[in-house]
């Protein structure tokens, strides 16, 4: 609250009031002109509009309104907030038990909070992507943030061991074709950024509203489009690259494909989840990120290896 209110005593007249106005202003903006007794108790409020247009004459006792909506100095800033939205007033007194006026709260209070507030939801839509809520973090017990975070990167972990499996079953391809390997961290990577965007993207239509099977499958329907494009255009980079540089075609195709492929699936299983999710009627922010980036590594990885697999056993002419 501002501690500066433009103060006025129910015996002066409008003149009297005005002039005291004019030599001792408050430091903030002036709202409402505020009426105290001579024990600084609230006993009116008057209109900055009325103030001005009454006759000089007139007595502020005559011209105040005297029922007026006070904040509790016990309240809360949410409290503050939920007066705004019940009165639709620009700003509301604080007063004690006695009605003793201690201050002013005005509307920037309210705007602020909101702000604040979006600030703060925007954060935590941030954070949950990657299996943490924006409060916990602020914590400052380094156990209860392990105990928070660690769980949603034992899907990390899974999706690791899963992806070390995948390449052991593919070692003599890879061993064939040491290239296959070195272009491994790019073909995840961008898999994982386009699963990652889905996710993001799938989150935020769902604020607000129950997913359905048909909406579903359309969200599926206009993610693989824009993953093929995605993919496409980021495998033919690639692949230009690794045929100037390598001049290998078994393994240019692989990552043709495998990119093509890992990124349609990653924008499948992006949107997939979090929507899957709530249809289960469980709460998709924290767990969406880490199962939507390990099942991404372990589909593109099987795809990028298995494609590979095919075109080295294919007989060169």
């Amino acid at each position: 609250m501002r501690a500066d209110f433009a103060r006025l005593g129910p015996n002066q007249t409008v003149r009297e009031a005005i002039r005291t106005a004019r030599a001792a202003p408050p430091e903030g903006r002036i709202i409402y002109f505020y009426v105290l007794d001579e024990e600084d108790r609230l006993v009116g409020v008057v209109p900055t509009r009325r103030l001005l247009l009454s006759e000089d004459a007139i007595l502020i006792r005559d011209i105040m309104v005297q029922r007026v909506v006070a904040i509790p100095s016990s309240a809360t800033v949410l409290d503050a907030c939920e007066f705004f939205l019940l009165h639709r007033l620009l700003a509301f007194p604080v007063v004690d038990a006695e009605r003793g006026m201690l201050g002013v709260v005005d509307v920037d209070l309210y705007t602020n909070e909101l702000a604040d507030l979006d600030r703060r939801e925007d954060l935590d839509d941030l954070f949950q992507l990657i299996g943490v809520h924006y409060q916990e973090t602020q914590s400052r017990s380094a156990v209860a943030s392990f105990a928070s975070r660690f769980p949603w990167l034992i899907a990390n972990i899974a999706g690791g061991i899963v992806a070390a499996f995948l390449s052991g079953l593919f070692q003599a391809e890879l061993e064939q074709a040491v290239a296959l390997a070195m272009f491994i961290p790019v073909v995840l990577a961008l898999a994982e950024s386009v699963s990652i965007q889905s996710v993001s993207i799938a989150l935020q239509r769902l604020h607000g509203r129950r997913p359905t099977v048909a909406g579903l499958l359309r969200d599926i329907r206009n993610e693989s489009a824009t993953g093929f494009l995605l993919g496409g255009a980021s495998a033919s980079t690639v692949a230009v690259v690794a045929l100037t540089w390598l001049g290998q075609g078994p393994v240019v195709l692989a990552l043709l494909g495998g990119i093509t492929g890992g990124v349609v699936a990653a924008a499948i299983i992006g949107v997939s989840i979090p929507n899957g999710l709530r249809l289960l009627s469980r709460e998709p922010q924290v767990a969406a990120g880490p199962i939507s980036l390990a099942a991404t590594d372990m589909v593109t990885l099987t795809v990028y290896l298995c494609l590979a697999r095919w075109l080295l056993s294919v007989p060169t002419p």
